[in-house]
């Protein structure tokens, strides 16, 4: 049974903003927390053994995330600008 039109983007610049903003958005979002986590954290090795995990564990909800939202470049808007967040927190520490 084919998916019912009115649910589906009629835009493909709205489509790719929002496999785009899921993948790559959702991908440096979660590395960048961790990257944060491994900052702050006493005990380094162990934060790095279990990002190996928990990386797909955040990632696949950031992944989908952005089919919720109306405007895929608000999504990025979002990303970007907690993308910015940790990075600053990054470099900053």
């Amino acid at each position: 049974m084919p998916a019912n039109p009115k649910h589906l983007e009629k835009s493909n610049w709205q489509r790719f903003s929002k496999i785009t903003a899921g993948i790559l958005g959702g991908f440096l979002l979660t590395a960048l927390l961790h990257l944060v986590i491994v900052k702050w954290s006493c005990n380094q090795k162990t934060v790095l053994i279990t990002y190996d995990y928990t990386l797909f564990l955040v990632w696949i909800p950031l992944l989908l995330l952005p089919f919720f939202f109306d405007n895929g470049w608000k999504c990025w808007f979002w990303y970007g600008g907690i993308i910015l967040l940790f990075s600053l927190l990054f470099f900053i520490s």
